[in-house]
């Protein structure tokens, strides 16, 4: 029977959503490897709209849910309909989706909050021992939700970051962009991506490598 992994999107494109080039390098990985993906979000207002172009912010207002239908060519389902029975791993792209939208990371670091439902699925997939992944700036949900389980977790070299992740629970691990980073007593992999990047290919060697080895502990 073919895996049924879900990926939660947090919008389009990196600067005020999910980062296209990682979700969409676990879409092609998933079905190369034959899993049944299940794309999901939160049907909630962005933070912000940015123009990625100039940087700046574009006075728009626009919905996650709907956002992230673009990265999944309009199959999605709402996270509130969702929960860990329906799936066999859950993977988090990164992008600033994650610390804006769907948590609060970018604003309050440690002291962030995530969106309730999206926790609560993080939450009822580590409880029934079912595989997570965290891709980037992601592992903060990781941490928020999962800290009292010490989880092991990369998120890059930034200072500031990890020092936030560790004090939210998490142990941080040092890891190069194309390798990851697997906590076996909690089943939750992770890589750096593009928070180490430099290149679409350096990343995508992480992200393979994470797919794979969270559709191998799917089997244990």
């Amino acid at each position: 029977m073919r895996p049924r992994v879900g990926v939660m999107l947090s919008g389009c494109g990196f600067l005020d959503g999910s980062e296209i080039h990682e979700a969409t390098l676990t879409l092609l990985f998933l079905d190369q490897k034959g899993a049944e993906t299940v794309c999901i979000a939160p049907c909630i207002n962005q933070f912000d709209v940015v123009d990625h172009i100039t940087k700046n912010a574009a006075g728009e207002k626009r919905n996650v849910m709907t956002e992230s239908s673009r990265i999944s060519r309009g199959d999605i389902r709402n996270v509130e309909d969702v929960h860990a029975k329906n799936l066999d791993v859950l993977i988090f792209p990164g992008g600033y989706g994650v610390a804006k939208s769907i948590s609060d990371f970018a604003f309050r670091g440690a002291l962030c909050a995530v969106t309730p439902e999206v926790g609560r699925l993080v939450s009822e997939m580590h409880q029934a021992g079912k595989p997570l992944g965290f891709i980037c700036i992601a592992s903060v949900i990781a941490a928020k939700v999962l800290g009292s389980f010490s989880p092991e977790l990369t998120i890059g070299t930034d200072k500031a970051t990890r020092d936030a992740l560790i004090e939210m629970g998490a142990r941080h691990m040092i890891c190069k962009v194309n390798e990851i980073v697997v906590d076996e007593k909690n089943k939750i992999v992770s890589t750096p991506a593009y928070m180490l990047g430099p290149s679409i290919s350096c990343v995508a060697s992480g992200i393979e490598k994470l797919v794979s080895k969270v559709l191998e502990m799917r089997k244990r």
